[in-house]
C-alpha cells in the first residue's frame, strides 16, 4: 500500500560483455525473494531497448526502514553483492519519494 514514506528505487545496471543471462537468472531469484518482504511494494525488471546489457530495476516499498531490511536481506547480501555485483561494469542507485499533486 503506497503512502506519503514510500520510497521509489530505481537501480540501473551495466552488466559486463557475456554476463547478462547469469544476471537476469540470478535476479529471477531475487525478484522472487523481494516480493515476499513485508515492506515491498513491487519489484519491476527491466533491459534497455537500446542496450541489452543495462538493466533497470524499479522497486517499491513502504518506508526507509523497509529498504534498509531489503538490504540486510540474506538474499540481496548472497546474491545481489555476492554474486551479481562483480558481474556488472558499473551500478548506479537513486532512491526517489513519489510526488503527489
Amino acid at each position: 500500500m503506497e503512502n506519503q514514506n514510500s520510497v521509489h528505487v530505481f537501480a540501473t545496471w551495466k552488466v559486463k560483455e557475456g554476463q547478462i543471462e547469469n544476471v537476469l537468472q540470478l535476479l529471477k531469484t531475487v525478484q522472487e525473494e523481494s516480493i515476499k518482504e513485508k515492506g515491498n511494494l513491487f519489484y519491476k525488471i527491466h533491459q534497455s531497448n537500446s542496450d541489452a546489457n543495462t538493466i533497470v530495476l524499479f522497486e517499491g516499498y513502504s518506508s526507509e526502514a523497509a529498504v534498509a531490511e531489503h538490504r540486510n536481506s540474506l538474499h540481496f547480501q548472497n546474491l545481489v553483492l555476492g554474486k551479481i555485483v562483480p558481474l556488472l561494469d558499473n551500478r548506479e542507485i537513486v532512491l526517489t519519494t513519489p510526488v503527489s499533486y
